[in-house]
């Protein structure tokens, strides 16, 4: 059965699993396995001759992915890994029928929702974040270490990058002035500052303060960002003609990733546009199936909130 704290409704899941138009005889992989939501639908479309492989890095939710999904072991193969390590995945288990690719970005609701994993300003809980909590040694960054080890200007950085938020020096600044009296070591600790840090004006509406800086240190702390183009282009190239890939973001950095990768790997010839000839000899890899992200209908909005920024991309291989 189905772990509690592991209740979570995945967003778009019809619209992603309609767009991966699984067929009878290929591999699919759910990079992003979670509580398994997705992947559970996918089970139930698999054919006799298909195969199902689920990757996440959160032992927890592979674990409880592979409970809820027990009805269907004999067509899946759960592997504790980052999607980063994809090819090598497909590699290792030989397969050369790879038919689709989905990838659910960000953080799950299981770990917002459980407190001890620090992710959630809502509660109070040690500052940690990670989302392979096996990386336990003492080299193992940390929202506690990026927190009370990074300079000023590196907080700036990734507050402002990773966040989007307008205020990161405020908040850099006050943070390293807090840590000098004591560490910072919770997320209540972390999210008064952060409030403090905000003028009282720009607290009075939007979403909460803390949640742009909590955005930034999660992706600094699980290098969230830095594997999303390197998965999407090991998944083109693995997947054979007409696989799909269909990918979820949920804030602007994700999308942005998503879209502009898509526009290189369909992109054809790339020789300046006064050669009389193509000389390159480059083919788009894919075609884009979804020239605007699929957004979340009025009902779904309605059940889940939490899906207000879901976006969905869907590429087929050429």
């Amino acid at each position: 059965m189905e772990p509690e704290h592991f209740s979570h409704t995945s967003v778009l899941l019809f619209e992603c699993i309609d767009n991966l138009n699984i067929r009878d005889g290929y591999t699919y992989v759910d990079c992003t396995t979670g509580g398994g939501g997705h992947s559970l639908e996918i089970a139930k479309r698999l054919g006799q001759h298909s195969r199902l492989i689920c990757l996440d890095q959160d032992r927890q939710a592979l674990q409880a992915a592979q409970a809820r999904l027990s009805g269907y072991a004999d067509r899946i193969t759960f592997v504790h890994t980052n999607f980063s390590q994809l090819e090598t995945v497909l590699e290792e288990y030989r397969i050369e029928n790879l038919g689709g690719v989905l990838m659910d970005l960000g953080c799950s609701s299981y770990q917002f929702d459980t407190p001890e994993r620090g992710f959630s300003y809502m509660h109070d809980a040690p500052l940690d974040m990670r989302m392979n909590q096996d990386l336990a040694d003492k080299h193992a960054l940390t929202a506690y270490q990026v927190v009370n080890t990074y300079s000023e200007n590196d907080l700036k950085r990734i507050i402002s990058d990773y966040g989007e938020e307008r205020f990161a020096g405020r908040i850099a600044h006050m943070i390293c002035n807090a840590r000098v009296k004591a560490p910072i070591e919770t997320t209540s600790a972390l999210s008064d500052i952060i409030r403090s840090a905000i003028p009282k004006a720009a607290r009075s509406d939007g979403p909460h303060p803390a949640k742009r800086t909590f955005q930034a240190i999660r992706i600094e702390v699980n290098h969230e960002l830095d594997v999303i183009g390197q998965a999407i282009e090991s998944a083109v190239r693995k997947m054979v003609r007409s696989g799909r890939i269909a990918i979820i973001s949920f804030h602007s950095l994700e999308d942005r990733i998503v879209k502009n990768t898509f526009a290189t790997l369909s992109a054809g010839c790339e020789c300046p546009p006064d050669f009389p000839v193509c000389i390159c000899g480059k083919k788009p890899q894919i075609r884009i199936i979804t020239k605007k992200p699929i957004l979340p209908s009025a009902s779904e909005l309605e059940q889940n909130p939490r899906a207000r920024s879901a976006k969905l991309r869907v590429a087929e291989k050429q």
